[in-house]
């Protein structure tokens, strides 16, 4: 069953979050990830409150692998820059199907 990492993400040091974002693709591919959504500015709400400025919404084969990705060492260690540059709420769900 497909797993699925949402984030919300406020960036506020965007020079340093380049460098998350520099060697974030051949990690993340390395665990069958793919990217569905990644939005460049503010999500429109359409009900409640969304806290933060963007969204990304990431796909894995199954559980195994997101936390196998996010357990990463390398990725680990690039996440750092994430932690230094942006706000980010994430969270791990199963998919449907």
């Amino acid at each position: 069953m497909s797993a699925y990492f949402i984030a919300q993400i406020d960036i506020h040091d965007p020079d340093e979050y380049r460098n998350y974002l520099e060697g974030f693709m051949p990690i993340f591919e390395r665990y069958s990830g793919r990217l569905l959504v990644s939005s460049s500015k503010k999500p429109k709400v359409v009900e409640g409150s969304w806290s933060l400025s963007r969204i990304v919404l990431m796909e894995f084969p199954d559980q195994e692998h997101a936390q196998n990705w996010l357990n990463d060492a390398e990725y680990q260690r690039l996440a750092h820059y994430r932690h230094q540059s942006a706000q980010t709420n994430l969270v791990l769900v199963d998919g449907i199907v």
